[in-house]
C-alpha cells in the first residue's frame, strides 16, 4: 500500500515537473526565434547573443525533462538508494552550459569591442532588435517566477536550476536592451555599448553558472543537510516519550529525496517489539516530514 502511494506521489511530481518544463520551452522556442530573426535583420551582436543563449534555455528543457524521467525511477538491485542523483546530473548539465554559453557570449563581445578600438565599424543596431530584448525580459522574467515556485513546490533542484537559467535569460535581455537602445540613441560614436552590453549579460550568466555548480559539487561529495533541518531532525525524535540521546545523526541529498541515519537510546528493559515499534513511528513522522521516498536508518541502543 504504501509502495503504491508513493509511486502515486512520484507520477504526480514528474507529470508537474514535465508540464512546467514544456511550458517553458515552448516560449522558449518561440523567443529564440523571434531573436535570431530580429538579431540578424536588426544587426544587433547582443541580440544574437541572447538570441544563443535563448538556445540554450530550450536545450536545458529537454535535459530537465529526460533526467527527471530517469531519477523518477523507484530503486532496483543496482541502484539501492534510487536514480535520485540523476536529477543533480540534470542541473550539472544546465550549469555547465549555462557557463559555456556566457563564456562563449563573453568572448564574441571581447572581439567586438578590441574590433572597435582597432578602428573597425560596428553596425547601428535596428529598433526591431530592441523591441525583441524589450519582449524577452517580460516573458522571461514571468516564466522565471513561474518555474521557480512550481519547482520550490515539486522539491525539484533541476526545475530550480532550469527557472534560474529563464532569470539569467531575462538579465540578459535587459542587458541586451541597454546596450542596444544605448546604441540607437546615442549615435554612432556608441555602438559599442551594443558589445558591452553582451559582456557584462555574459558575466551574469556565468555567476549563475557557479552558483549551480558548486551545489551539485556539494551534493555529490555528500554534504549534509542545514544545520536547522539537522536540529528539526532531533527535535522530532526527542517529541516521542521515552527517546533520548539522538546521535551520530548523518544526513545528506539524493537528488530530490533525503537520507537520514540517526542512534537513539531507549529503556534497555522494553521489549524488542515495543522498541521497534517507536522506531517504526518515528521513521513514519519524518517520512511525513521530509518525504514519503526519504530513506531513514535508525539504530536503537539502550539508555546509558
Amino acid at each position: 500500500m504504501k509502495d503504491k502511494k508513493e509511486k502515486s506521489e512520484e507520477a504526480v511530481r514528474e507529470a508537474g515537473i514535465r508540464r512546467v518544463t514544456l511550458v517553458g520551452s515552448v516560449i522558449n522556442l518561440l523567443l529564440l526565434a523571434f531573436k535570431f530573426v530580429a538579431g540578424i535583420l536588426g544587426h544587433s551582436a547582443a541580440m544574437l547573443a541572447d538570441a544563443v543563449h535563448s538556445l540554450s534555455d530550450f536545450v536545458t528543457d529537454i535535459i530537465v525533462i529526460v533526467f527527471v524521467h530517469i531519477s523518477s525511477k523507484p530503486e532496483d538491485e543496482r541502484y539501492d538508494y534510487g536514480h535520485g542523483k540523476y536529477e543533480t546530473l540534470a542541473t550539472a548539465i544546465i550549469g555547465l552550459i549555462l557557463l559555456c554559453v556566457g563564456f562563449g557570449i563573453l568572448w564574441n563581445g571581447v572581439m567586438s569591442i578590441r574590433h572597435f578600438w582597432q578602428g573597425g565599424e560596428l553596425k547601428e543596431p535596428g529598433m526591431l532588435a530592441l523591441w525583441a530584448a524589450l519582449v524577452s525580459v517580460v516573458f522571461k522574467e514571468l516564466l522565471y517566477r513561474y518555474t521557480v515556485l512550481k519547482g520550490r513546490r515539486l522539491n525539484s533542484q533541476a526545475v530550480v536550476a532550469n527557472a534560474w537559467h529563464h532569470r539569467s535569460d531575462a538579465l540578459s535581455s535587459v542587458g541586451t536592451a541597454a546596450g542596444i537602445g544605448g546604441a540607437i540613441l546615442l549615435g554612432e560614436q556608441w555602438l559599442i555599448l551594443d558589445p558591452l552590453a553582451a559582456v557584462v549579460v555574459s558575466l551574469f550568466i556565468m555567476k549563475v553558472a557557479i552558483r549551480l555548480l558548486v551545489t551539485c559539487v556539494e551534493e555529490l561529495l555528500e554534504k549534509s543537510l542545514p544545520a536547522e533541518m539537522e536540529e528539526k531532525i532531533r527535535q522530532e525524535i526527542l517529541s516521542f516519550p521515552g527517546v533520548t540521546a539522538p546521535h551520530h545523526l548523518r544526513t545528506r541529498r539524493i537528488g530530490s529525496s533525503y537520507s537520514i541515519e540517526v542512534h537513539i537510546r531507549m529503556d534497555g528493559r522494553i521489549t524488542l517489539e515495543e522498541a521497534h515499534r517507536t522506531a517504526t513511528a518515528i521513521e513514519n513522522r519524518l517520512k511525513s516530514e521530509f518525504g514519503s521516498r526519504t530513506y531513514i536508518n535508525i539504530h536503537v541502543e539502550p539508555v546509558k
